[in-house]
């Protein structure tokens, strides 16, 4: 039976609210950290923590915002863009919640894993670039290049999902990402679904989005599958 918890933490100036999900048992297992998009951590991610967590690994859906959740797409822009710009900020709030996951007891420290979605998902590459040993990296929507020759620090396999119709991560966007990836030697995949528009993987929320934002249901689960292949792949959990 899955067991959850709310954990605090501090990171980027805030007091983080994070959600871990652990699976049955008592013994260690490996760990996945799941990044939200910029409104922040929702019920989405904690869900899907969950559902990590009843397939054996220790996961934890990390904050961005202090515990709250920016349904207004001016003040999450307000707060994303400018932490998007910075590299350093972002490997701060990813570094926090993978210090959360070496001290929980349940969790492998050398199996680790790190998926995220839009914000999430450029917080999941930073560490990869900042060279944290982990043992794979998925990103949704979150196509982002890092400083020059950083990416060379990835030392495991990258996969990437974005919509084909993402007018957020446009095809310049997409072959830049996968240009950085393969000049750094990474073992890189990328998958477009065709017709998806940004956040497709996210259901329809009732506040106000923007323009080439929407849910694609069909494409949110296979990237989910997709996701839980790269897992098995490079994370199996063994019993």
């Amino acid at each position: 039976m899955v067991t959850t918890r709310t954990v605090e933490y501090p990171a980027d100036g805030l007091t983080m609210i994070g959600h871990l999900a652990l699976p049955a048992g008592v013994d260690r297992r490996p760990a996945v950290l799941i990044g939200p998009e910029g409104m922040g951590l929702s019920d989405v991610e904690r869900r899907r923590a969950d559902a990590l967590a009843e397939l054996g690994y220790v996961a934890l859906a990390f904050d961005l915002h202090g515990g709250r959740y920016l349904g207004d797409p001016e003040e999450m822009l307000a707060r994303c863009m400018p932490l998007l710009a910075d590299p350093d900020r972002m490997r701060g709030i990813g570094h926090a919640a993978l210090d959360v996951l070496h001290a929980e007891p349940r969790a492998d420290p050398d199996r680790i894993a790190a998926v995220g979605y839009g914000t999430g998902g450029a917080i999941a590459l930073e560490l990869g670039r900042h060279g944290v040993d982990l043992r794979a990296i998925g990103t949704v929507n979150g196509l982002t290049t890092g400083r020059p020759g950083e990416a060379a620090r990835i030392r495991c396999p990258v996969w990437a999902g974005v919509g084909s119709e993402d007018p957020i991560m446009p095809r310049a966007q997409r072959d830049a990402f996968t240009a950085e990836m393969q000049a750094a030697g990474v073992d890189w995949r990328l998958v477009v679904y065709g017709g998806a528009l940004h956040a497709f993987h996210h259901p329809s929320v009732d506040h106000t989005v923007r323009p080439g934002v929407g849910y694609h249901p069909r494409h949110a689960q296979r990237a989910w599958l997709d996701i839980v292949d790269l897992l098995a792949e490079c994370l199996p959990v063994t019993d």
